[in-house]
């Protein structure tokens, strides 16, 4: 048996129970597929991260990517390259390609629980497969041109990456030296040094586009004077796409990191050897906005992998903890005769667990939510791209496919989220399609995906080292993956913006600068959930705590928002912002949690007041007892962390950096 543990019935649980996603499939963009559909989907995808996907797992650790100085070039491990290819062949890249370029017409909500069940796996394998999705957005901002050098890039497979980070300029890409020249025929050349860049090579696919970001020549300084280029590793053929001349890029360093091996961490070096010739995307100097583009994908797909690796982490401890011996039960630690026990008998195992499960499941839900409202821009932006184009899922293989079924019934007695008091309709936005609707769903998505990426990663880091104290000893062997998902998993907390950066977008970019719209909307959300009176009363003791802790966290951005007024008359106040941005966003991302744990745990009160399966009737009870662990043992440290906010000074910052 692999290495994966997958959790797909909660995954279906927020989709279909919580968030009612089946009543947007069969309409607009997302009308090839219904219900049954999408549960076949993720029924498959189960199969391979269980089965082939993951089989290479601890081999591409121990065995991973070999560099050839001479040629430029990576050659993959073979098991990783099976398991690469399980995926290829039953054409998963599909997931995020816009229908009208092939794409299976999911929701992202739908895609997003899909790529769980991938990146939970075989993370790197996704990163690999990134060319389809690289050019999906290519395609929504290049030129006609490089619209057909996308259309390429998915029709043969192509790998893509995006290169930002240079040897001086990491988290402040604005540093970055490397610069683009125009020349004569509308092409530029690409000159410099850019470093960290994921899948920068690998002997799969005919041929691999970066995605560049370089400041041409006259340009100004910081990230405003940076664009955004294509560069092919082959020039293609101007005809038909088939890769020809070797193009002036060449990686020049694999590095050699802590965990998540097998993906290749490339030093790339642009115009050394020959000239790395490019296209400005769109024929527009916009590279930082355009990336932006890129990079919100990325966020989303670390906030996806943390969550994803803490929950095969949390189920493989579970497994073992149920299995092994050891020790009498606590009531009868005194009698040496008493009979052994499994560990999960152990009360501060069980402590443990539970954190694991809570949170595992609570940044689920926060990513599906968050995904909710990439649905509703989805709709507004593809429905008139669609058009009469039929999507290919009519050719997955026959048990993909259903048909004559009801593409948006709602399982019996499965609770509409939006006629369940106290649940706020996640989903109201999509009556109205587009214009305003649309653009509060991008403003919540870019307030949510900071603590999806930043939230999720850290706490899954965390708690994937008390993942690892349930196995005691064993779980320090390699005998077992929780080793190496922790080495795999601090990346998280590291790329696409430290969490530092995440705590600083949050409050500058999605607070201060959205004027708190999409934050005080979200509130109210909570707020009136807290005031809510569903389940016959089983939660009033955790609306209580949910209800303390959104006082907490309104207070802490409150605060925050005094310091940076302050900064106005004394500019060292800002410091303050700088010592709490990541506190206040842990801390709005356990009010989240706690929230979406407490939604979910009023959907299974309904659920198993309405005579649920016996399979159902521990799973419910699970989701109940989490959410009222989490409201008990975690919103009431928010508000420790309020006061400390609070009594922040400056004396931190004073302290000479001698003494430290």
């Amino acid at each position: 048996m692999g290495h994966y543990r997958s959790n797909l019935r909660d995954i279906e649980f927020n989709l279909f129970e919580v968030l009612g996603v089946d009543r947007i499939l069969g309409t607009g963009p997302f009308a090839e597929m219904d219900r049954e559909t999408a549960h076949e989907v993720l029924a498959e995808l189960e199969r391979l991260a269980v089965g082939p996907l993951g089989e290479s797992f601890a081999d591409a650790d121990r065995n991973p990517p070999q560099f050839d100085p001479a040629t430029g070039t990576v050659r993959l491990p073979e098991s990783f390259k099976k398991s690469f290819a399980s995926l290829q062949e039953g054409e998963w890249w599909r997931l995020f390609v816009p229908a009208h370029l092939g794409g299976l017409g999911a929701p992202p909500t739908v895609a997003w629980a899909a790529s769980e069940l991938i990146l939970g796996s075989n993370p790197a394998v996704f990163m690999y497969m990134a060319g389809p999705t690289f050019a999906g957005i290519l395609d929504r901002l290049g030129t006609d041109w490089q619209k057909k050098l996308a259309g390429w890039a998915i029709e043969r497979q192509w790998g893509a990456t995006m290169v930002l980070t240079e040897p001086d300029a990491g988290s402040d890409v604005g540093a970055g030296r490397s610069k683009a020249v125009a020349q004569p025929d509308g092409t530029w050349h690409i000159e410099g040094v850019k470093r960290f860049i994921t899948s920068g090579d690998w002997d799969v696919p005919e041929n691999i586009f970066h995605m560049v970001l370089a400041r041409p020549e006259g340009h100004g300084p910081g990230t405003k004077g940076l664009s955004m280029f294509i560069v092919p590793k082959f020039m293609p053929d101007p005809n038909t796409g088939a890769p020809g001349a070797r193009n002036g890029v060449y990686v020049t360093n694999v590095e050699h990191k802590m965990g998540l091996k097998v993906s290749a961490t490339c030093e790339v070096r642009f115009g050394e050897r020959a000239p790395a010739v490019g296209w400005l995307v769109g024929d527009v100097h916009d590279g930082i906005a355009q990336m932006f583009q890129v990079i919100e994908h990325a966020r989303m797909m670390v906030g996806t992998k943390a969550i994803a690796t803490l929950s095969t982490g949390y189920l493989n401890a579970l497994e073992f903890a149920r299995t092994r011996v050891q020790g009498a039960d606590l009531t009868q630690a005194a009698d040496k005769t008493a009979p052994r026990v499994t560990v999960i008998n152990h009360p501060d195992v069980r402590r443990m667990l539970m954190a694991q499960k809570a949170y595992a499941e609570g940044m689920r839900a926060l990513t599906l939510f968050t995904a909710s409202f990439q649905d509703t821009v989805a709709l507004a932006e593809q429905t008139s791209q669609i058009g009469s184009q039929t999507s290919p899922i009519a050719d997955l293989p026959d048990r993909l496919r259903r048909s004559g079924r009801d593409p948006v019934a709602n399982r019996a007695g499965t609770p509409d989220p939006a006629g369940t008091p106290g649940v706020p309709g996640t989903h109201d936005a999509l009556s109205g399609g587009a214009g305003s609707d649309a653009e509060r769903a991008a403003r919540m998505n870019d307030l949510l995906l900071p603590i999806v990426k930043g939230v999720g990663s850290e706490r899954s880091y965390e708690l994937l080292a008390s993942a690892l104290q349930v196995l005691g000893g064993s779980g320090y062997l390699q005998d077992y993956p929780i080793e190496q998902y922790i080495r795999d998993a601090k990346i998280d907390t590291l790329y696409e913006g430290t969490t530092s950066i995440q705590g600083q977008d949050l409050f500058f970019r999605k607070i201060v600068r959205d004027k708190g719209q999409a934050l005080t909307a979200l509130l109210i959300d909570i707020q009136t959930f807290a005031k809510g009176d569903a389940g016959n009363g089983a939660l009033a003791g955790e609306r209580d705590q949910l209800a303390a802790a959104l006082e907490d966290v309104q207070s802490m951005v409150g605060g925050m928002v005094g310091f940076l007024t302050g900064a106005a008359d004394d500019k060292r106040e800002v410091y303050k912002v700088g010592l709490n941005s990541t506190r206040l966003l842990m801390s709005l991302g356990d009010l989240i949690i706690g929230w979406l744990l407490l939604r979910g745990a009023e959907v299974a009160l309904a659920a198993l007041a309405d005579s649920p399966t016996a399979r159902d009737v521990p799973f419910y009870q699970g989701k109940i007892a989490a959410a009222k662990w989490f409201a008990a043992n975690i919103l009431p440290e928010l508000r420790a962390r309020r006061a400390m906010l609070e009594a922040t000074t400056l004396d931190l910052m004073d302290v000479p950096e001698n003494a430290f």
